[in-house]
Parts: structure tokens; sequence; C-alpha cells
């Protein structure tokens, strides 16, 4: 990388002004002149070719490029803090607040508790905790760390580590399949009402393989089509159609006989679930202790997960 020695000018400046809300604010927070503080801010801009902040004469507001500059020059100060304390031998605590993206229906059924553990120990740390199904840019967004389940995910610049993993299931309820009777054979789901999930890549073209390891494709219909897993859950609970599912989305519905699975003759397809990371040399002590503490509860929960 080449020499810069302008690389590090006004971020510390530039953070104050967003935190205090005002230029006069920082000028005071800093012991500048306000003056002073407008001026860094146009250097810093002037450097970066883009404008980070939009000002008026009653309020100050990020444009999307600041948003991001934002977040990244955040993590580089508290960086810097964390390594000054631990060269100055004062113990290296996590703090900070840790912006995680999870899928909505893992994160109510399985991390509420982990949260809430990992809160009670690392109190030091606030959570900026984003529930949702969708494809989330991570950089951009400004996440520390996604969890996210899949297959397989795709190839990426980004760290990915699985820590847990589970199997597809086919279910439905008893009450639909009373009136619309059992599919033996996958072929037979042509003939079934089907609620799908939209986030996946091919949520109509459902593959199965059998005991020699050959795949059989099913090209089917949506009687139901939704990005969420609960309304999944649910309409399949009421007896509205057949579902498939992560087993982990999943309480006690089939050991109860609330929902009944299918084809089990069928080999289950894996599931996992992975904790993606941006590739850095050094990651934020915050992040790592997150890592390493959902790692082990999910560890604990992998032994205790049905099978």
């Amino acid at each position: 990388m080449a020499y810069n020695a302008q690389l590090l000018n006004g971020i510390v400046i530039f953070v104050e002004v967003v935190n205090n809300g005002s230029f006069t604010l920082a000028a005071q927070t800093s012991g500048h002149s306000t003056s002073y503080i407008s001026k860094e801010i146009n250097k810093l801009e002037s450097r970066l070719g883009v404008r980070l902040i939009h000002r008026t004469t009653r309020s100050l507001s990020l444009t999307p490029e600041g948003e991001i500059y934002f977040q990244q020059c955040q993590q580089i100060i508290s960086d810097a803090e964390q390594t000054e304390e631990a060269l100055n031998g004062h113990q290296l605590k996590p703090k900070g607040t840790l912006r995680i993206s999870c899928p909505t229906s893992f994160g109510h059924s399985r991390m509420q508790s982990i949260f809430s553990r990992f809160l009670a120990k690392y109190p030091l740390v606030d959570l900026e905790l984003d529930l949702n199904n969708r494809k989330v840019d991570m950089v951009s967004e400004g996440f520390d760390v996604l969890i996210r389940g899949s297959g397989q995910l795709d190839d990426s610049t980004l760290i990915s580590k699985k820590v847990f993993s589970s199997h597809g299931v086919i279910i439905a309820s008893p009450e639909y399949l009373r009136h619309a009777g059992t599919p033996q054979d996958p072929s037979e789901l042509i003939e079934h009402k089907i609620i799908n999930y939209s986030h996946l890549k091919q949520p109509n073209t459902w593959t199965f393989i059998d005991n020699n390891d050959k795949q059989h494709h099913v090209q089917l219909k949506s009687r139901v089509l939704t990005n969420s897993p609960e309304m999944e859950l649910s309409l399949c609970l009421a007896g509205h159609g057949i579902t498939r599912m992560p087993l982990f989305n999943l309480f006690d519905e089939i050991e109860t006989g609330k929902l009944v699975e299918l084809f089990s003759d069928f080999k289950r397809q894996e599931v996992n679930l992975y904790l993606v990371y941006p590739s850095r040399k050094h990651v934020s002590s915050k992040v790592r202790c997150f890592i390493d503490f959902v790692v082990a509860e999910l560890a604990l929960l992998a032994l205790l997960a049905p099978s």
C-alpha cells in the first residue's frame, strides 16, 4: 500500500461532529473553534471526493456515503482506543455497539436467549439487532456480523464460519393430509397446495435425494409465496398446504404431532448456519468475543437439538 500521511486526518473530528449533531458542540467537546471544525470537514470531504454531511442552518445529516464512512470510522477509533488500553496494561474489554443481522425466525427461536446471555456477560457492549430475511450488503450497511442459514454460501471476500448444522424437512398438518391425502412420491406434490419461501433462488423447484444419491427435481406451483418463515409455519399449521423449511425453525411441532414430516425415505438435505464477518487481519474484540460466544452456545444447542 502506498504511503499516505493524510489517511487518518479528520476522522476523529468527523465522528465528533456526527455524535454531537453540530459543528458548535463538536468544537466545544474537542476544544477547537467552530471554524477549525468546519475547515477540517471540508478538507476531509475534498480528499475523499464525496460529500459526507448535508448542512443546513438548523441541522446536519449524513449522506449515504457519510453513513458508511461513519460506521467504519467508529470502528477504527474503537480499535485504536482498545489497542492503547492494552499497551498501557489495561485489560482489553470488548465495548461499543455491535451491529448484527440475523434471520427473523432463527433470531426468535434460537438466538434470543443467546443474545440475552451475551449482554449479561459483556455489559460494555451494546447490540443493534436487525432481524430480517433479505440479502444484506454487509459492508455498505455497516454490519459487524451476519448470521445466515444456507446449504452453501456464495463465494465471497468475507469470512464465513459454519457454526451449526441442521436439515430441511417437508411438513404438513394432519388436518391437511386428512383432506388432501398423503403424497407417497415427490411427483405427487404437483397435485397439492404448496407454501413456499420466496427468498430461495428457485422456490418452486424442490430437489429430493434418494438413498442411491440420485436427485429428483419437482417443479411446483405455489399456492402461497412468502418472504416470512413465520407465515409459512403458521399457514402450514392451519392446514393450508405443504411446506419445507430448516428444522431449526421448528420447536416441537413434529414431536407433538402438530405437523407430520413427509418423504422420510428420502435423504434430508443439510442446512448450515454461518457467522459472516469482514475479512480483516485485525478483528475487534467485541466481534471476536461475540463469535467465540455464539460458537460455544450453538455447539451446546446442536447437542440438544432433535436430529
